[in-house]
């Protein structure tokens, strides 16, 4: 056996043992995401997606680097099973198309008055009642609870994406680092209880159920909140786009 092929089969060794003494790993961020996620998303999907991204951890890592093996695969391994859930959208088309109303219901609203909408008053201009409200705004916590990173101008779909060709050019990067800071001054701009809950969500990665019992409300509550907040921001930033 030449040399090259000895240290091919170590570091295949290699790769094959890392897998084996971290797939409790992919398991553990798998129940994680599960609990952030609707019912209908199925855990298995989760794990196979997470143990491709562990498989690519294990080949891709080198020792030495300033992060620690569990750290590194840990990335790697949530990065795939979100993009194996981009890739599979479960929200129906009608359900963005009434997203889109309440959003721009509720930049209407703060343009003309200056302050954020309550609910009642964008259900109001809406012409729906308090329940229907309700559940577009569940709804906008299901389908969105993905993206916040995405500027949504899609008439019907999921969000704005730059392609490959694009991502790396000046333009687009210059683009990248404006629509973050307008992203960071509409969080700071929210009402201090849906900001809250954003730093509980995205930051501290609390799961619904772990915010309702800090912010003393039910699990579905947390979850219209947290539509209502990722829906004000969408308005916020589509007139950020706009300008």
């Amino acid at each position: 056996m030449s040399v090259a092929a000895q240290y091919l089969e170590v570091q295949q060794g290699s790769a094959n043992e890392l897998v084996r003494t971290h797939a409790a790993l992919v398991k553990r961020i798998a129940w994680h995401l599960k609990g952030r996620l609707p019912a209908s998303v199925e855990l298995g999907d989760l794990i196979q997606a997470g143990m491709m991204g562990l498989l690519e951890a294990s080949k891709n890592y080198a020792p030495g680097r300033a992060a620690n093996f569990e750290t590194f695969a840990g990335i790697r391994i949530r990065g795939a099973m979100l993009d194996e859930l981009r890739k599979t959208d479960w929200t129906p088309r009608s359900v963005y198309r009434r997203l889109r109303d309440a959003m721009e219901a509720m930049r209407q609203i703060e343009a003309e008055t200056g302050r954020e909408a309550s609910e009642s008053a964008v259900a109001e201009r809406m012409g729906i009642s308090a329940s229907e409200y309700a559940q577009i705004m569940a709804d906008a916590s299901r389908s969105r609870v993905l993206s916040l990173d995405e500027s949504n101008d899609d008439e019907d779909g999921p969000g704005f994406e730059i392609s490959d060709e694009q991502a790396g050019t000046p333009a687009s990067r210059h683009e990248e680092e404006g629509r973050r800071a307008a992203l960071a001054e509409a969080i700071e701009g929210l009402p201090e209880r849906e900001k809250l809950l954003m730093s509980l969500y995205y930051d501290e990665e609390l799961n619904l159920k772990e915010i309702g019992a800090v912010l003393g409300v039910t699990e579905s509550r947390v979850c219209q909140l947290h539509g209502q907040a990722l829906t004000r921001l969408r308005a916020r930033l589509r007139d950020w786009r706009g300008r």
